[in-house]
């Protein structure tokens, strides 16, 4: 959060009904704290919005920004691209999580379809005329890329930003990645997300 604080113009927590105390932490920092249905698609479109600026960036809670995003970001803009992420690296050392990270960052400058762990970024121009998010509970992510992709250039920033390793650790790293490869597959075949949140499994 005091990454987040540092570099944009406004911070807005999207809360879906946590009970962690999580809400009280982004008050106490200056975030603007905002109600909104469980569900990551909606309460990414619930944030944007609520949002006043011309550039929205939506970070999740568990990804932490490099220190120079937001001079990247105008650059990237002014450039002329519409949106876009940023290559990542993992919270924790060693020598799988290196591997998984590595096979994201070949992904995703082999594809531009940078995740929502890799910190998007949309202008508001651009968002809007998409219509935001897909109010999905997975895969709004890789859904909103794909087409802002097919209208306009999308870009994958240096960064990296850090992302928790939390999920593949708890699930195995090896095994993490091929499920998640095994989701977006399926998805392209057709398979809605609300069927294939049943692969997508939830942190304890």
């Amino acid at each position: 959060m005091p990454n987040a604080l540092a570099i944009a113009d406004e911070v807005i927590v999207s809360d879906g009904g946590s009970s962690d105390g999580s809400r009280e932490i982004a008050r106490s920092l200056g975030a603007e704290v905002i109600d909104a249905t469980a569900g990551r698609g909606s309460q990414l479109n619930r944030g944007a919005r609520a949002a006043r600026g011309q550039v929205l960036l939506f970070l999740h809670a568990d990804t932490v920004l490099p220190a120079n995003a937001g001079d990247e970001i105008e650059a990237a803009l002014a450039g002329g691209v519409a949106g876009g992420g940023f290559r990542m690296r993992f919270d924790v050392a060693g020598p799988l999580l290196r591997f998984g990270a590595g096979w994201i960052n070949r992904r995703t400058d082999l594809l531009k379809l940078p995740l929502g762990d890799q910190a998007q970024f949309v202008s508001r121009e651009a968002f809007d005329e998409l219509g935001g998010f897909q109010e999905w509970p997975i895969l709004e992510d890789l859904d909103l890329m794909r087409r802002l992709k097919r209208r306009y250039r999308v870009v994958v920033l240096d960064g990296p930003v850090v992302t928790s390793s939390r999920r593949f650790r708890s699930g195995g790293i090896l095994a993490t990645i091929a499920r998640n490869w095994t989701i977006w597959t399926l998805y392209l075949l057709g398979v809605s997300p609300d069927r294939l949140t049943r692969f997508y499994p939830r942190l304890r």
